[in-house]
């Protein structure tokens, strides 16, 4: 599922903006996923959402992700 801003359009992170942001938790680097439209913290195992552009680095917020997601690319498609 890709974030999509109020214009449907898929949400981005400036690259520059992405080179400044850190983990909140770990002071680590972030990475994009374009295709959920998220910041991922490997080190902490969270994925930090992407609304309308702006990156919401709360840990409140943010996804947890396993060591299995951290591995495998993003699944297209619909289950089965």
């Amino acid at each position: 599922m890709a974030a999509e801003g109020r214009d449907g359009q898929k949400a981005s992170v400036d690259p520059k903006l992405l080179e400044l942001l850190a983990c909140p938790l770990t002071k680590g680097p972030l990475t994009w996923d374009a295709e959920r439209g998220e910041l991922i913290s490997r080190v902490a195992k969270l994925a930090y959402p992407v609304r309308d552009g702006i990156p919401i680095m709360l840990p409140s917020e943010a996804r947890t992700i396993s060591a299995e997601d951290l591995l495998s690319p993003p699944r297209l498609g619909g289950p089965g």
